[in-house]
């Protein structure tokens, strides 16, 4: 007998040779109807896969990220066989699951694939799921391996088994096709009920351009055809929300060539949008102890170097700077921290100083390939809300809350209220990956997670996901379309004040290394710009509009009154403009209307004569007429619905 321990810690015993969806049935029917992927011991195994020691289970289903990771990996396996029954004589390369999918890489050798041959090729991945044949696995020699494919000509699959160890080379079987392949699948290809593919691209083996480029096909797949409706539904609505599109329709940013791909150029809606936010963050910063600094865009080589950031990313950043003089080395800034570091080292503190937290919305350089830039929110030239708190190891708790006290009310007044948090810790297995002690790494790490329990934030802790230089906590944001997004950051950092023998002197008058929290509630600018927008659709909360109010005139005879209700709003602080271009009124409302304006004031002869304006409110229609005053009461009492004070 074995003993198999489930999730909630509960123990079986079984006979060896029990399959997880053996337990699966010993727990319920409709477990087992739903099982499609497991875990044993931490490693992932088929649902089929014979158990024959003690362990540690646990059963997944389309619902866990880990069985969407088996159903996608096995639509994979069904693409390919698809391909090689449509198109004799292809060469398959890799076919992995991707977090929106699959995808395979295909050398078609001279024939032509193209986006109208999709549809061939999804219909006969349904004819195949439909034979409901089983995964299974089976081990072979290496020499085996390499003599399969060598038979098929395929030098992508030899070159893979090439960098393989004998003994751990495995292939899985389903109908008449065969893969060399890990693991981790589905009981059987019936599973698969709707499967759309969705792209083309091009795709160089290993990533290296000078190989042959492949065709990537992209596909996605689901185990009701409800649920690719709804996605396929979904993407719909992403496309029309996609910050590219909303950014230039809202003449909110741009881009140039002659400029430089991905830098972006910011208009005068975006420029007064992004003030707009940086000066909210900035008078919340200011309640709760925060210093303005200014750092230079460049450092010195020497600077990252001592950080340690150099030898992280040194190839992912641009290249040195040299100067005139020999030896000379700068290099555009890739973080904020090391600046900070040396703001702080300026003159020595005393226990009674700290905390010294230390705000900058200061630009950094990163060198993203041109294949990875994505509108703003991949860009090589970003700026982040970046502070750095230096406080002593008894002041780390609450300096810790303060920040995700100051985190949550960011979200609050832009209206993210569905978010997880995630606690980001070392892999053990890696140590080289990071920097510092294991006593300090501990420290942190423990740090974080007696903040967030004292909070009460739902939160998972995800190993392997911590900087090089200490753990940190990560929100995880959900969008109004269901899209995860990491958004905010709080790290606790022992290494870098020791790299940068930054000191206080405590009350024992003795030196002291101070403890240093990065933090960044949005992230990037650019990047929390570009999620915004799809979130809200462009319709931003009103007090961050850059424009909050238009004022239609019926004709050019109500010119003068259109100004004159510009004044008055202009008193309540309302931002509006006037337009009063020779064109019909409905015209006017439907160009408001898709420029996302809020509020539309139509001025004519009556309101003249009443001195009142009638009210239109975006997408919800006639709101009827009232006075000025009113209309900036009502405009004020939104306002601050939305954004309430922050409270230290």
């Amino acid at each position: 007998m074995i003993a198999i321990t489930l999730p909630d810690g509960s123990v079986k015993q079984f006979e060896s040779g029990v399959t997880p969806m053996d337990v699966a049935k010993s727990i319920s029917e409709g477990l087992a109807r739903n099982v499609i992927s497991a875990s044993f011991n931490n490693t992932t195994v088929e649902a089929s896969t014979p158990l024959t020691e003690d362990g540690s289970l646990v059963l997944y289903t389309w619902n866990n990220p880990e069985g969407k990771t088996a159903f996608w990996h096995s639509s994979a396996h069904i693409l390919a066989q698809a391909l090689e029954e449509l198109y004799p004589g292809v060469k398959l390369t890799i076919g992995p699951a991707i977090d929106t999918g699959f995808y395979y890489d295909v050398d078609f050798g001279d024939r032509t694939f193209a986006e109208k041959d999709l549809a061939d090729v999804e219909k006969k991945m349904l004819e195949i799921a439909r034979g409901k044949h089983e995964f299974s696995m089976r081990s072979m020699s290496k020499n085996e391996a390499l003599e399969y494919y060598k038979k098929q000509n395929n030098e992508y699959k030899v070159e893979l088994i090439e960098n393989l160890e004998d003994g751990t080379i495995t292939f899985c079987d389903h109908d008449t096709f065969t893969d060399l392949c890990r693991g981790g699948h589905i009981p059987n290809t019936g599973i698969v009920k709707a499967v759309k593919l969705m792209s083309i691209a091009g795709a160089y083996w290993r990533g290296d351009e000078k190989n042959k480029q492949l065709t990537r096909i992209y596909g996605v797949s689901f185990p009701k055809q409800k649920e690719l409706t709804e996605y396929l539904a979904l993407l719909e609505e992403a496309k029309k929300r996609d910050h590219r599109k909303l950014g230039k329709e809202l003449e909110l940013f741009t881009f140039s060539q002659k400029v430089g791909q991905g830098l972006p150029l910011w208009l005068p809606k975006g420029a007064a949008l992004r003030e707009r936010l940086e000066n909210f963050l900035k008078k919340a910063q200011k309640k709760a102890g925060y210093e303005m600094v200014v750092s230079p865009h460049i450092g010195s080589k020497e600077l990252y170097v001592t950080s340690g950031h150099f030898a992280k990313y040194g190839e992912d950043s641009f290249q040195v700077i040299k100067t005139p003089n020999e030896g000379e080395e700068f290099m555009l800034k890739p973080m904020n921290c090391p600046h900070h570091c040396e703001i702080y080292n300026n003159k020595p503190f005393s226990y009674k100083d700290l905390p010294k937290r230390f705000a900058e919305f200061g630009t950094v350089y990163r060198y993203e390939q041109s294949g990875e830039l994505h509108g703003l929110t991949r860009v090589r030239g970003f700026t982040q809300d970046d502070a750095h708190i230096f406080c002593t190891p008894d002041q780390l708790d609450a300096e810790f809350k303060n920040v995700i006290d100051l985190v949550l009310y960011v979200f609050g007044s832009l209206g993210f209220e569905n978010f997880t948090t995630q606690v980001s810790v070392r892999d053990l297995t890696k140590p080289e990956k990071y920097i510092g002690d294991v006593a300090t790494w501990e420290k942190a790490e423990a740090a974080i997670l007696s903040a967030v329990k004292d909070k009460g934030l739902d939160y998972v802790v995800e190993t392997g996901e911590a900087a090089f230089y200490g753990p940190k906590l990560d929100f995880m944001v959900k969008d109004a379309l269901g899209r995860s997004w990491q958004l905010g950051t709080i790290q606790v950092d022992y290494n870098l004040p020791e790299r940068f023998d930054l000191t206080y002197k405590g009350s024992d008058n003795e030196l002291h290394r101070p403890v240093m929290i990065h933090r960044a509630p949005f992230g990037s600018m650019e990047r929390f710009i570009a999620i915004l927008l799809e979130h809200t659709g462009g319709n931003f909360p009103l007090w961050l509009m850059p424009e909050q109010v238009t004022i239609l005139s019926l004709s050019e005879k109500y010119e003068k009154y259109a100004e004159k209700v510009l004044n008055l709003l202009e008193n309540h602080e309302i931002r509006a403009l006037v337009d009063n271009r020779n064109e019909t009124i409905g015209k006017k409302i439907r160009e408001a209307e898709m420029n996302k304006l809020p509020y539309m004031l139509i001025v004519g002869e009556q309101e003249e004569k009443d001195g009142t304006i009638s009210v239109r409110k975006h997408s919800e229609g006639d709101m009827g007429t009232m006075s000025v005053d009113d209309f900036g009461k009502m405009i004020s009492e939104e306002v601050k619905k939305e954004i309430k004070e922050f409270k230290v």
